[in-house]
């Protein structure tokens, strides 16, 4: 049940826990750096950066955190609903990205929110994107989030995957950047409902991920499929840096750089 902002930063700093915890048991050696910043202005908030690099499964994993509060600039206030009275707001989310060693493992991104401003929504989704053609496995992976979206409402998992397969794409290629998955915002009515949905959103994205990884890890890969991966992380790159949400709200928000950019594979080709 929601009861207050505090909770839902709680939630998400357990969250994170619980996911490096678990990466790192398909590593063992490699273990993830955490890293804390704060905001330009120390009263304002700040996060911590989670990443793990070069194991023997992941080449990258970033998982972060973050609260920060303040007053937007007057003309990015204009895109956030609530603010036409008052450009305060108050923020706090997770992000995860996940760049996999071996590219027969897809790239897996999830993030989940809360926002405040004149108004409260929750927002957030998971997507994949592989770098080889697998029916089964986008069929299951939709299959999963579906089961997870209908517990909620029906319509649910319709509407995200629409909103998912709109904003994940690349209109410079006209082409999508994955297999979709699904993608919400301003989720308003409700906040109980809403607080207790993101917390599946969240768990059920460490149930695919584990899934995923586990069920491909093992596979045999060559240079020809690597450097398809690379090519496909490129595209990847593109979207976060032209077209991301986040990417924009945290640069307008005086956040902090190296979080912003956490998402970025290490290595990439064109």
């Amino acid at each position: 049940m929601y009861k207050n902002k505090k909770e839902v930063e709680t939630w998400f700093r357990y969250l994170r826990d619980l996911i490096c915890n678990e990466f790192e048991k398909f590593e063992k050696k490699t273990k993830f750096k955490k890293k804390k910043w704060r905001r330009k202005k120390l009263s304002s908030g700040g996060g911590e950066i989670s990443i793990l690099r070069d194991g023997k499964v992941f080449e990258k994993v970033g998982v972060n955190i973050s609260t920060v509060f303040g007053s937007f600039d007057k003309k990015f206030s204009k895109q956030i609903p609530g603010t036409s009275k008052s450009r305060k707001f108050w923020a706090s989310g997770i992000s995860v990205v996940i760049h996999p060693k071996n590219p027969n493992i897809p790239s897996l991104h999830f993030n989940t929110r809360y926002i405040e401003t004149g108004k409260k929504w929750f927002g957030g989704g998971i997507d994949m994107t592989p770098n080889v053609k697998n029916f089964n496995q986008k069929k299951d992976f939709h299959m999963t989030l579906k089961k997870m979206c209908d517990f909620y409402d029906k319509k649910y998992y319709k509407n995200f995957k629409i909103n998912c397969d709109k904003y994940f794409y690349l209109p410079h290629r006209n082409e999508p950047r994955g297999d979709g998955g699904i993608f919400f915002d301003y989720l308003d009515k409700d906040l109980n409902k809403n607080f207790s949905f993101i917390k599946d959103v969240g768990l059920t994205f460490l149930i695919i991920a584990r899934q995923l990884i586990k069920k491909n890890l093992k596979k045999q890969w060559n240079k020809k499929l690597k450097n398809l991966q690379l090519i496909k992380r490129a595209k990847y790159a593109e979207f976060n840096l032209l077209y991301d949400r986040g990417t924009k709200f945290g640069l307008n928000t005086d956040g902090n750089v190296e979080a912003i950019f956490m998402s970025l594979p290490p290595s990439l080709k064109w």
